[in-house]
């Protein structure tokens, strides 16, 4: 077994498991929560066209549904908590660990959008509850812009954000696949490296690696609003098989 699956089975999402908000702490819980649909083992993240923005005052129309599988931030006014950027924090959440590994592969089977005001991603950002714990990898990250029926860009690697110890080190490749299709896209983090794949097929490696606990990251965003609703991101499973730390609630 999997240290971490989730095959969204039956009609309720496992909150054992996910968080269902986007970094909250920088909003409200009413614009951070995500909207999604559950049905025939698959999760649908959504975006309606009556959803409110994220955070208006500090990114516009961005609408988000995501989920996440920690969370962590200071007290009310502080600029603590996790991939904040200078943010201040509206609101006041408890520390959340509800699954965060270090090292291991992850997966994920789902089918992007070809919206092109949207994206569709699965990465990891560190826990932060030590500022420099706080780099990204991104398994896969998908604009509807750079989706066809021939072939897609694919964006993957890692960001430093404020640890460090890592240099940016992010590429979109180019595939031959329709990922309007169900697709695997996953990860492989060791203590060296990171390497990356699609469908079993390696694309490419980066080799540093955050040394530190991460959380999952699965969501879609709506930069502008347009076009037909709901925006829909479909997610057949999300697989962490990890090598150790994994640090449960």
């Amino acid at each position: 077994m999997s240290d971490f699956e989730d095959t969204f089975e039956g009609d309720r999402l496992d909150e054992t498991k996910w968080i269902p908000y986007y970094l909250p702490q920088w909003t409200t819980r009413a614009a951070a929560a995500a909207r999604y649909r559950l049905g025939d083992g698959q999760l649908t993240l959504l975006i309606e066209e009556d959803q409110p923005p994220w955070s208006p005052e500090r990114e516009g129309d961005l609408r988000v549904s995501s989920l996440q599988t920690g969370l962590f931030s200071g007290p009310l006014g502080s600029r603590v908590g996790q991939h904040g950027r200078g943010a201040v924090v509206r609101e006041e959440h408890p520390e959340v660990r509800l699954y965060t590994p270090q090292y291991g592969r992850i997966e994920m089977r789902a089918k992007a959008i070809d919206d092109p005001n949207c994206m569709v991603a699965l990465w990891l950002i560190g826990f932060e509850d030590v500022p420099e714990r706080s780099a990204e990898i991104c398994v896969a990250e998908i604009f509807g812009r750079d989706v066809t029926p021939n072939g897609a860009r694919i964006g993957m690697g890692v960001h430093p954000f404020g640890d460090p110890a890592i240099t940016d080190d992010f590429t979109v490749e180019t595939l031959p696949i329709d990922a309007r299709e169900f697709h695997v896209y996953a990860a492989d983090w060791t203590p060296g490296h990171v390497s990356f794949s699609v469908d079993g097929r390696h694309v490419r490696t980066v080799n540093q690696s955050p040394a530190y606990p991460m959380q999952l990251m699965l969501n879609i965003y709506e930069f502008q609003p347009g076009g037909s609703y709901p925006k829909e991101f479909t997610v057949d499973w999300v697989r962490v098989r990890a090598a150790h730390n994994a640090i449960p609630m």
